[in-house]
């Protein structure tokens, strides 16, 4: 079948979370004080991590590069999450779509993988600590670091591109809050194999992969735990891991259980709840919980709000 004979649209319509006036107002105080908390949280760890040379190390260089993507992730979908709340009409043109996909998917990936180097920081700092300053170089923390956005952004690009393409025969009605590959192959008019196998294989690079790197690192730092004979010291062990566990079960947890279920029993609704949950809960969470439990955080910022000039 030709380009020609098909229909591709120029914009499509978005039918958000509700078409109640009241309840659109209520989530856009909501929405839009989580997304002021984000901002604020993740940017306040980014300054810290960039003005402390205490801080500079490499457990809070991936925290700085987790907090810069979790900014710029929550940035590609809310604030126009947040002016639909308030438009009867929930437009968004082609060309847009096709950006907020890309960087939704690039920077989903890219937290999978820097997750992924996380893990593998706390396995070194637990399993080798010895060796933890040459294993873990300024150089080789910058290359975990690359290659994380690299094929995050690389996967996200062949994905946009083979959901892009697909011609929707007129339709533009998209039941979602966000331009979601779902969203958009649910539209589509012609064979969607192609897209069914890019799914599966940007599912297994970004988001298997990295959990059996998790899991694989957790296994041994857990056993390393054990064989620490003093309660404080297995305590101290675990302490520098429980933030960071905490945030990959969030992460991985909401995306295996939405990815090894079914598609036959998944719902638009569903698909809905998940982007939300990433968009928005996320982001917000991950600098309370990495402030909240991190002693060299808070002294950070103490010294920081000690340096200021006063009145």
């Amino acid at each position: 079948m030709q380009r020609d004979n098909l229909t591709w649209v120029s914009e499509f319509i978005l039918t958000g979370l509700s078409k109640d006036k009241q309840m659109q107002a209520g989530l856009f105080v909501l929405f839009g004080a989580a997304y002021l908390l984000t901002l604020v949280g993740n940017g306040l760890i980014v300054l810290l991590i960039a003005v402390d040379a205490r801080l500079h190390l490499p457990m809070y260089f991936f925290l700085g590069h987790l907090s810069l993507v979790d900014i710029c992730y929550t940035s590609s979908g809310v604030p126009q999450m947040l002016a639909h709340f308030l438009l009867d009409q929930k437009t968004i043109s082609f060309r847009r779509c096709g950006i907020q996909l890309f960087f939704s998917l690039g920077l989903g990936g890219t937290e999978f993988l820097l997750l992924a180097a996380m893990a593998y920081d706390r396995y070194v700092a637990v399993c080798d600590p010895l060796h933890y300053v040459v294993t873990l170089t300024p150089g080789r923390c910058a290359a975990l670091a690359g290659a994380s956005w690299s094929v995050g952004l690389a996967n996200s690009a062949v994905e946009t591109w083979v959901t892009m393409r697909l011609p929707t025969c007129g339709r533009r009605v998209l039941n979602h809050v966000a331009c979601e590959t779902l969203a958009l192959v649910r539209l589509a008019c012609v064979d969607i194999s192609l897209n069914q196998v890019v799914i599966v294989v940007s599912s297994v690079v970004v988001l298997l992969v990295p959990c059996g790197m998790v899991a694989l690192s957790y296994a041994h730092i857990v056993a390393a735990i054990l064989r620490i004979r003093s309660r404080g010291g297995r305590r101290k062990a675990f302490g520098t891991c429980a933030s960071h566990l905490v945030v990959v079960s969030m992460a991985y947890g909401m995306a295996l259980v939405t990815y090894l279920q079914p598609r036959a029993t998944a719902s638009a609704e569903q698909d809905k709840v998940v982007v939300l949950f990433y968009a928005v809960v996320t982001p917000m969470l991950n600098p309370l919980i990495y402030s909240l439990r991190n002693k060299d955080m808070k002294a950070a910022l103490t010294r920081l709000l000690g340096s200021s000039p006063g009145p």
